[in-house]
């Protein structure tokens, strides 16, 4: 019986040759990540261990990017713990205000991921490197504190879902549309601890930007991790950013899948998800009339350069609604730089909207962007939880940028073929 590209992963970084689904490995990590909610807590358990070092410094990467910069007292010493330990470990990937970015935008662009490797983080949407044909997943915070220690995780083997996408996307489609239509097909937990493997002659067509985004939400459907199969935009990709050795799994043609799902590009509409949860879906032509009061284009899903371009091209020649508050951050600094240079910032302000520096922000209520009672928000994050953005009696709709920007010109949730006509 053969294996999925997942398992291939994993049996790979056990040093065996096969494993089965529901089997406990422990395997050799590449990466293990912290941010700076989650990184505090991983050194108290790193200090019961009772190592004094870590087991590779240049394999740790820690990135205050939730609450920074900044945004009080709380915030400014969870970043403190984190600075002073990596300082101490001598960590090379430490990534503060000044040359950070959003972690899953920064991972990815510093050449920190690349094909075959296991990553793990403590950050649920870890799983965005499955974009690279890598095997990404979140963690807790104690086994973080252990990986960075040991170098080592228990993992059990996942089974998996066959997603096979073809044709091209119409219009104004993109990888965000992609995976919010599929969550609106599947549910937020049919994928539950399974890998969601994305194959298909549709791949092609896909940007490294829309394969980020749809991996980095395979966790809204509650899989362990989304992965692509590996062609030559992942190879170019992979090699602009990194110059380490990388490994091509590919899923045998035996390999077992719980489902086959396939899934036709060209039919996909741009796609909404409703409170209160991303599987919530309709499409843009089954909307109908909601006033908003806010829109936000950014973070790990839907903050590259790409998810700019879109958001600019809505944009440019349009004034913001005045009672629509427009917030757009660039994931990575060096994002930012391209858009500056793009002139994708100009058009930004000139339109009317703020620009941030890099954060999560207001994805997860945290500050840049809180909502009060009874708002409405259309923002390209990746959870419209109850009081994920701020109050419990808010809203959160989930869209692409090029909707969202749509969506803060008329005041109302709108498709961007309203906007350009």
């Amino acid at each position: 019986m053969g294996m999925t590209m997942t398992q291939k992963i994993l049996a790979f970084h056990a040093s065996t040759d096969m494993v089965r689904v529901g089997q406990l490995i422990k395997c050799k990590v590449d990466l293990v990540l912290g941010n700076d909610i989650t990184t505090p807590m991983a050194i108290n358990e790193f200090n019961k261990i009772g190592v004094d070092k870590v087991f590779d410094k240049s394999k740790i990467a820690i990135v205050p990017d939730h609450f920074t910069p900044n945004k009080d007292i709380k915030s400014a010493e969870q970043c403190k713990c984190s600075r002073n330990f990596a300082h101490e470990m001598e960590i090379e990937n430490y990534f503060e205000v000044g040359r950070m970015g959003i972690e899953h935008a920064l991972i990815p662009e510093k050449g920190l991921a690349v094909c075959g490797d296991i990553i793990i983080g403590a950050d649920s949407h870890t799983c965005t490197y499955g974009a690279l044909g890598a095997f990404s997943t979140g963690i807790g915070s104690t086994d973080m504190g252990a990986a960075m220690a040991t170098g080592k995780v228990w993992f059990k083997i996942p089974s998996a879902i066959k997603f096979v996408l073809k044709g091209k996307l119409s219009p104004w489609v993109s990888g965000k549309d992609i995976i919010l239509h599929i969550i609106g097909k599947i549910g937020v937990d049919r994928a539950l601890y399974k890998s969601m493997e994305f194959t298909g002659d549709g791949i092609r067509n896909l940007s490294m930007d829309d394969r980020f985004t749809m991996a980095n939400m395979a966790i809204e459907a509650g899989a362990k991790n989304g992965i692509f199969e590996i062609d030559e935009k992942t190879v170019r990709y992979v090699k602009e950013h990194s110059n380490r050795n990388y490994v091509i799994m590919k899923a045998d043609e035996d390999a077992v899948y719980d489902e086959i799902i396939e899934i036709d590009l060209s039919k996909i509409r741009p796609t909404v998800a409703f409170p209160h949860l991303p599987e919530n879906t309709k499409t843009i032509d089954e909307v109908g009339d909601i006033n908003i009061d806010q829109v936000v284009i950014g973070s790990c899903t839907n903050g590259r350069i790409d998810d700019l371009r879109a958001a600019a091209k809505v944009l440019k020649g349009h004034k913001i609604n005045e009672n629509i508050r427009t917030i757009i951050i660039p994931a990575t600094q060096k994002i930012y730089m391209e858009a500056m240079k793009e002139g994708l910032i100009e058009i930004f302000i000139e339109s009317g909207a703020v620009v941030s520096t890099p954060t999560c922000g207001p994805c997860l209520g945290g500050h840049m962007g809180i909502l009060a009672k009874g708002e409405r928000a259309v923002s390209t994050t990746n959870r419209n939880f109850v009081g994920r953005m701020g109050h419990k009696e808010s809203e959160v709709y989930l869209a692409s940028p090029a909707v969202a920007a749509a969506s803060a010109i008329t005041g109302k949730i709108s498709s961007p073929e309203e906007v350009m006509r």
